[in-house]
């Protein structure tokens, strides 16, 4: 059997880069580090990490070996949860990566409710770009990742996906309402805009559309937070994309007003729930997702506009 010290020291090596970075998470002399690696390697017969420009990566050999690591890892979580489940779900993890910052916003009632429901789990949630995300979840740092305009990668196993289209968000009484079709970027490019950061899901389908529209989009104010975009139109200075389940209550208000976007890439956005692929679920995080689906309302249905809500 593989030393499982050796194993922790080799991940968190490619995690973190840096053998001296390893020791000290591990709280380790970096020699001791080094013979640990070393030894497992002459075990294996073969080199398992190797430095490269950008700090230590592993071999083809060592992420055959961490994979086994990760997936023994995830088995004995499992194991663990469903002897948890026995004595009636009291205790477990559930770490949850948010793609976009308004998901954040839209997921606190229901997580509220769920950790109401279950008090012995503890909920760890992380806010990341969409792409970060996702790599929370290849790397076995999350269980669940909430995602908008999520990448097309194997490694996903989505559990719902809904059409929540990124729309153009308006002052109320702005010109561009009068229009009647659905708009292209041109007519948008026009006006004062806000974008919201290149991490996100929501900039990347924007700059996708410019980009295949051959539109020049220029940011008035470029910003990382959904409360500063809303407030940008909100207080009339210009427009911005968001999806129509981020704005319920202004729209409900009065205070801005919607507008369906032309490209096919922003009228068709997706969002997904989604898990990765090949690791079992725990308990704790089969309950999370099963809660989420029934009582987070992005990933119970389309966007409201789509059902002629």
């Amino acid at each position: 059997m593989l030393n499982p010290k050796a194993l922790t020291a080799l991940n968190e090596i490619i995690r973190r880069g840096s053998l001296r970075r390893a020791a000290r998470h591990l709280n380790l002399d970096p020699s001791a580090v080094s013979r640990q690696i070393k030894q497992l390697e002459e075990e294996v017969g073969v080199a398992l990490c190797e430095r490269s420009e950008t700090g230590m990566r592993a071999t083809q050999a060592g992420v055959l070996l961490l994979d086994h690591f990760h997936r023994q890892q995830a088995a004995e979580a499992a194991a663990l949860s469903q002897l948890s489940a026995l004595q009636g779900l009291r205790s477990g993890e559930v770490r949850i990566a948010v793609g976009e910052g308004f998901i954040a916003d839209l997921i606190s009632l229901p997580l509220q409710s769920f950790m109401a429901r279950h008090p012995g789990i503890e909920v760890v949630v992380r806010m990341a770009g969409v792409n970060e995300a996702t790599e929370l979840l290849r790397d076995f740092e999350v269980d669940i990742a909430l995602l908008y305009a999520p990448p097309v990668d194997p490694i996903l196993c989505c559990h719902v996906e809904t059409c929540q289209p990124l729309d153009l968000i308006v002052p109320a009484e702005h010109p561009l309402l009068e229009i009647a079709e659905p708009l292209t970027l041109s007519q948008v490019a026009q006006w004062p805009l806000a974008l919201i950061d290149e991490c996100t899901g929501m900039r990347q389908m924007v700059n996708q559309a410019a980009q295949q529209e051959r539109v020049s989009l220029r940011a008035q104010l470029r910003t990382n937070s959904v409360s500063v975009l809303k407030n940008f139109v909100r207080s009339g200075i210009g427009v911005t994309f968001m999806p129509e389940l981020s704005v319920v209550e202004e729209l409900r208000r009065g205070d801005i007003c919607l507008l369906p976007m032309q490209h096919p890439a922003l009228a068709t956005t997706r969002a997904q729930m989604c898990t990765r692929r090949g690791r079992e679920m725990t308990v704790a995080v089969e309950a999370c997702v099963t809660h989420l689906q029934q009582g987070l309302r992005f990933f119970t249905a389309d966007a409201p506009r789509l059902l002629g809500k």
